[in-house]
């Protein structure tokens, strides 16, 4: 490996691998398996599930064949795992039964960090009078997994600022992350600074637009000419916008080849000017 991977620091002390596998989507159990195994022996050392992606027990099978294996060199302590209650769980007592059955299907004494993956509940309503109550309930939930060693961190996803600054002002722990979508087609500004000042890291999914970046859906001139000029693929320059814009990373591919580019995002580091240039492309997109 030609360059040191990137570590993020938590507001907690942890330090979370910047550049995660995304799992989204990947629903086939024996490529999960392989995929996660693959990932390990490329170097990544954070994966990033949730009970809704349907592939925590393929995961876990990885893991268990990972750690028995001395060839891979590494062991529990080596791997960031992430996993998220779903939408249809919130409240306390089911957030502590999902962890738990989490906790089962990765084959795991302790999950890394636990997020509520979205700030709604299933069949009810955005404006719905007893989300808060839910949203309470769950992250005491979380709270309490935490307390029980169960977890070591836990944070929110999809949240807007209002849901934050509704959390903040129950919550005991401070979430770790915000775990939302961010590319240059929705740069999210006054989230990601608002998210910051209460102490919270950003983290980013959909970093390539779902893909749109990249697959010819949306074509922007600067990118190409960025990616000529370190000798990169547009998908690791939007990487490495991402973390550059101070955002774990959390790419996902099913092709071995593409895992091993996206991770390889770490090896550079675009100038102020280039950065400036990517941050433009939304308006240009929008207002042309």
């Amino acid at each position: 490996m030609s360059f040191t991977p990137r570590i993020t620091k938590l507001n907690n002390g942890l330090q979370i691998p910047t550049v995660g596998l995304g799992c989204w989507q990947i629903r086939d159990k024996s490529k999960m398996k392989e995929l996660v195994k693959l990932a390990i022996k490329a170097g990544y050392r954070h994966i990033d599930t949730a009970t809704a992606y349907t592939n925590e027990d393929a995961i876990g099978d990885a893991l268990e064949e990972v750690f028995a294996d001395k060839s891979y060199g590494v062991t529990r302590k080596d791997i960031w795992i992430t996993s998220k209650l779903a939408s249809s769980e919130h409240g306390y007592e089911n957030a502590i039964n999902a962890v738990e059955k989490s906790l089962s299907k990765l084959k795991l004494d302790y999950i890394d960090l636990y997020i509520i993956h979205f700030p709604g509940s299933s069949g009810r309503a955005v404006d719905d009078p007893e989300l808060p109550s839910l949203r309470k309930a769950s992250w005491l939930g979380l709270e309490e997994m935490h307390k029980r060693g169960k977890v070591r961190a836990i944070g929110v996803s999809n949240y807007q600022i209002r849901h934050l600054d509704e959390l903040m002002k129950y919550a005991t722990i401070t979430p770790v992350v915000n775990q939302c979508e961010f590319h240059p087609l929705l740069i999210s500004t006054e989230l990601r600074a608002h998210t910051k000042k209460l102490g919270i890291n950003f983290e980013a999914y959909s970093s390539l637009g779902e893909g749109n970046l990249v697959n010819g859906n949306y074509t922007f001139e600067e990118l190409d000419t960025i990616a000529r000029a370190h000798g990169a693929s547009i998908a690791q320059i939007l990487l490495c916008w991402g973390m550059q814009q101070g955002a774990i990373v959390l790419p996902k591919s099913s092709s071995e080849a593409r895992l091993i580019e996206n991770f390889e995002c770490q090896k550079f580091t675009l100038t102020q000017e280039e950065m400036d240039q990517i941050n433009n492309i939304s308006s240009k997109a929008f207002h042309d």
